[in-house]
């Protein structure tokens, strides 16, 4: 895995044939293999699929971050027209209770 990437893929041999995986990397010194492909007859054909799903596998996460990023301003902003509804409430309450006072 190259340095600096939390996404990476990987190719090895195996008893099958060529496997690749698509690897997350956790810590510095921790991985884990989040999508794989095994039984492929040739290495090239790996790293085509390798590169290829990695590709894809990012942009499935590009998408996944804006949707989460849209959720979390939208939740954000009803926080902040309930608090300010709130705050109002609260305030014409006080100007209400001050009415009755006077009186």
């Amino acid at each position: 895995m190259s340095k600096g990437k939390k996404y990476d893929f990987r190719v090895t041999e195996s008893s099958k044939g060529w496997k690749a995986e698509i690897v997350r990397r956790m810590t510095s010194t921790k991985t884990v293999v989040s999508k794989f492909r095994d039984g492929m007859a040739t290495e090239a054909e790996a790293q085509a699929w390798g590169e290829e799903t990695l590709k894809s596998f990012l942009q499935a996460q590009v998408e996944r971050n804006k949707q989460q990023s849209e959720k979390r301003t939208l939740a954000a902003k009803v926080a902040e027209e309930k608090r300010l509804a709130a705050a109002l409430a609260a305030e014409r309450n006080y100007d209400a209770a001050e009415d009755s006072d006077e009186e």
